[in-house]
């Protein structure tokens, strides 16, 4: 009996030791690397599009030991490189009309990042890097230039930005992961003890899509520089999205811009093989992404600390490639207003998946949370930590969505269950439109333009708006959009909104 009892103490008593390794105190706090990429659908990705043919085994790997978000989102922009709002958000925890501009940006394209009662004049003390410093975090970045809250950037202790997006070691995606390897191997010389925030940033996979040689044949791929030929075709190039179109079926508000039509290898051209052949691109960025950030983690773990890390994937937003006959990242659909998001670490159920419903902007509340710090006074973001742990499934119910890059007021969004309004005041009026879309049965968005086939859901395949079945619903819907709007400090105005 005494040895029984020996043997169940024991037992008990290391059960007590390995649980308290998640309870973190000030010298056992753990490890964040925050990954992020630049122009990523999360359709791209097989765990949310099983007809993809994306090979990214690693980033699988990590989602399927950790957490899938399907609902995050970048709430949007107010300039046409939609990457700048989405990095002021991330770093500073602040929702779309209550962040800066660029300071070479005069005016700012943010009618309110003048406004103090709106924009704090202290707020790059708050930014990520300067909270997690302040915590006793060692903290390092790598990412590309421009486009992003560059006083946030330089709070980081270490920093190693340059745009690389070349099609070799040194000129693409392993610059950035060669980065993070020589931090790491430093922090190991030096047996530095304190915990790490590492900003892993790639340039990848934004154009121009200059994949490696072997990755760019594996998916049938050309780096086409000629705009008057057509890329050739290829039986390897990834199939066309299932919304695809060869043409937007109206103009969406910012003619002219570069994501859209001036692409070396796409520029106007929306046909099958230009777009086949811009995804092969897309996907061979991608893959090589994948495999720099293997290498990361293998010398994480070789170090002995990934089992005291979190590891988080995502982009600054999605992006089109074909999907609507659009090609950039200016529009409010699923594919580009969505964006991929995978957890991994301590206290995170292997194979989960949730809703979330949340914004990147909550990045700065949810690492906080993560690591037991206190985020700032001027933190407006909500900590995903609730849904990673398994408590909720999402942190809010309604989620905003702008697009003002362009010709105002612009592109407005509201998703609420699972019914989305999108609606466009653009072209100085002449274009005006709603979309009512029912997320459920129709996900990817599609439209009469789709050449739907008939079936016993063809009704809640397209765009809902003009159905007098669903006229309370859009009412309902539009109700809500003004709504986060006026809550959000929107500056715009739709045309059939009150002033």
């Amino acid at each position: 009996m005494a040895n029984k009892l020996t043997v169940k103490h024991i037992l008990i008593a290391l059960v007590i030791s390995l649980t308290s390794n998640t309870v973190y105190t000030k010298n056992n706090r753990p490890n964040i690397l925050f990954i992020i990429v630049d122009d990523q659908s999360p359709f791209d990705f097989k765990f949310y599009n099983d007809r993809s043919q994306l090979d990214a085994p690693v980033i699988e790997k990590i989602a399927a030991e950790g957490m899938v978000i399907d609902g995050a989102y970048h709430m949007g922009s107010w300039v046409g490189g939609v990457c700048t709002a989405s990095r002021h958000m991330i770093m500073s925890g602040r929702t779309v009309w209550h962040i800066p501009d660029r300071k070479f940006r005069k005016p700012p394209a943010n009618p309110n990042a003048l406004n103090p009662n709106l924009v704090p004049v202290d707020l790059v003390k708050n930014t990520l890097a300067a909270v997690f410093n302040r915590a006793g975090y060692d903290t390092m970045r790598t990412c590309k230039r421009g486009n992003s809250y560059d006083g946030a950037n330089k709070q980081f202790t270490v920093v190693n930005d340059a745009t690389k997006r070349g099609g070799t070691a040194e000129t693409g995606s392993a610059w950035h992961s060669e980065r993070v390897l020589d931090y790491l191997h430093e922090r190991e010389q030096s047996k530095d003890t304190d915990p790490f925030l590492i900003y892993f940033g790639f340039s990848h996979p934004h154009d121009v899509r200059d994949g490696t040689p072997e990755l760019l044949e594996k998916y049938g791929a050309v780096n086409h520089r000629d705009k008057d030929t057509l890329p050739p075709t290829n039986a390897k190039q990834p199939h066309l999205p299932i919304n695809y179109l060869p043409k937007h079926p109206f103009p969406d508000g910012h003619p002219g811009l570069r994501d859209e039509v001036k692409v070396p290898g796409v520029w106007e051209r929306r046909d099958e093989i230009t777009i086949r052949n811009e995804i092969g691109r897309q996907f061979a960025c991608s893959e090589n992404i994948d495999k720099q950030i293997g290498r990361v983690l293998g010398k994480i773990k070789e170090m002995g600390e990934l089992d005291n890390t979190y590891i988080i994937y995502t982009a600054d937003h999605g992006m089109a490639i074909g999907r609507h006959g659009l090609q950039g990242k200016q529009n409010l659909y699923e594919h580009t207003w969505r964006v991929p998001l995978i957890v991994k670490g301590p206290g995170i159920k292997p194979g989960s998946r949730a809703q979330g419903n949340v914004y990147l902007l909550d990045t700065l509340a949810t690492l906080c949370n993560l690591a037991n710090i206190k985020p700032p006074a001027t933190n407006e973001g909500i900590s995903l930590k609730p849904v990673l742990m398994g408590h909720k499934q999402t942190i809010r119910d309604t989620l905003y969505g702008v697009y003002s890059g362009g010709t105002k007021p612009g592109i407005r969004s509201v998703r609420h269950g699972e019914w989305k309004l999108i609606k466009y005041d653009v072209m100085n009026g002449t274009v005006r439109k709603t979309q009512l879309f029912n997320l459920k049965k129709n996900p990817h968005e599609l439209i009469n333009e789709h050449n739907i086939l008939n079936s016993d859901n063809s009704s809640l395949l397209m765009n809902l708006s003009d159905s007098p079945k669903f006229t309370a619903k859009r009412k309902e819907m539009e109700a809500l959009l003004l709504k986060e709007m006026k809550r959000l400090d929107d500056p715009y105005r739709l045309w059939d909104q009150p002033k």
